[in-house]
């Protein structure tokens, strides 16, 4: 089978790290051929999207003590084609955040693959959908207490409220741009200014969580289920736990509130489209539901001793053979 993978340029991953380089890892491995793309190498001909493809060769990672060691020269390209991207059994949407507006005009490209003849990872609508902040609000039950607004006074009042929040951009991504904030803080009119960018954007404001000191959970989905997790905790004085900010990954298990909030959002996702998730919970509690570009699989499979990717592909495997239409 041929996989397509709309990424970044290929030369800015980290093969140790980058989940998107895991998958094509384990695509290769069980035989099939990897084409690489980027989202504004899409068109549409005839009525069809095509894309500038071009075929890869891997050399994967190997676990050296505890951590993933890549060969130099970790990739081959070969010659650039322009093919419809039906010609692929299965396209993997993979360009990370911001989701702006060329990002937008990508996924409508992408509604002109034939979903009868591919399989898109994730589906083209599914993304527009899914915001990864505001995705989560519809499971009233399994979020923290949470606002989205740009009104300053409202913001400020969540925050008396609560005694304690944070102010995330409804746009970011690796916890860019999250702000902690407490009602004593002398700054916080002027976070807010810049949170909102002068009132202009509106951002999302969440209780804060004590918990997150132990840890912010990303759980991979897959069609609604849960194959791996991985906690990522804070250092040094940053109060998140991102990996892009320094947070360190260890390992955690998926308890019976994880799986009670994964069945919250199984049916949901399926009905999208949303084959490859990850969310994100603290202490109990969901807090971002990543569509887009979800990570965390190299560090899941390096502590758990597994090959998330393997599973992912056999999946994709199973269910082209089954029949997607």
């Amino acid at each position: 089978m041929k996989f397509a993978f709309i990424i970044d340029p290929i030369q800015r991953l980290d093969p140790g790290h980058d989940t998107s380089v895991a998958l094509m890892e384990a695509a290769q491995g069980l035989g099939h051929e990897i084409w690489l793309t980027q989202a504004g190498h899409l068109s549409v001909v005839q009525g069809k999207a095509y894309a500038m493809l071009q075929p890869v060769r891997l050399k994967p990672v190997e676990l050296v003590e505890g951590r993933w060691i890549a060969a130099q020269d970790w990739y081959v390209l070969g010659d650039r084609q322009f093919l419809p991207l039906e010609e692929m059994q299965a396209v993997f949407m993979r360009t990370d955040p911001p989701v702006n507006v060329p990002y937008l005009y990508a996924t409508y490209i992408l509604d002109y693959v034939d979903s009868a003849k591919t399989l898109r990872v994730n589906s083209p609508a599914g993304l527009r959908a899914a915001n990864e902040k505001m995705y989560a609000l519809q499971f009233t039950d399994a979020i923290p207490e949470t606002i989205v607004t740009q009104d300053k006074q409202v913001i400020r009042e969540f925050v008396d409220r609560q005694g304690a929040a944070v102010m995330k951009p409804l746009g970011g991504k690796a916890g860019e741009g999250i702000l902690f904030a407490e009602p004593g803080d002398r700054n916080l009119n002027s976070l807010i200014e810049i949170s909102t960018q002068q009132f202009s954007y509106p951002i999302m404001v969440q209780a804060y969580l004590p918990a997150a000191k132990d840890g912010d959970k990303r759980i991979i989905l897959l069609n609604g289920d849960p194959v791996g997790a991985v906690n990522r905790i804070p250092t040094g004085s940053d109060f998140r736990g991102n990996m892009a900010v320094g947070g360190r990954v260890a390992h955690v298990e998926i308890t019976e509130r994880d799986r009670q909030i994964c069945d919250q959002l199984a049916a949901t996702l399926r009905r999208d489209g949303l084959i490859f998730v990850g969310i994100d919970i603290i202490g109990g509690y969901l807090t971002e539901v990543n569509v887009t570009s979800p990570t965390g699989i190299r560090e899941i499979d390096r502590l758990e001793g597994v090959r998330v990717g393997q599973i992912v592909m056999e999946w994709v495997e199973n269910t082209l053979k089954g029949g997607i239409a």
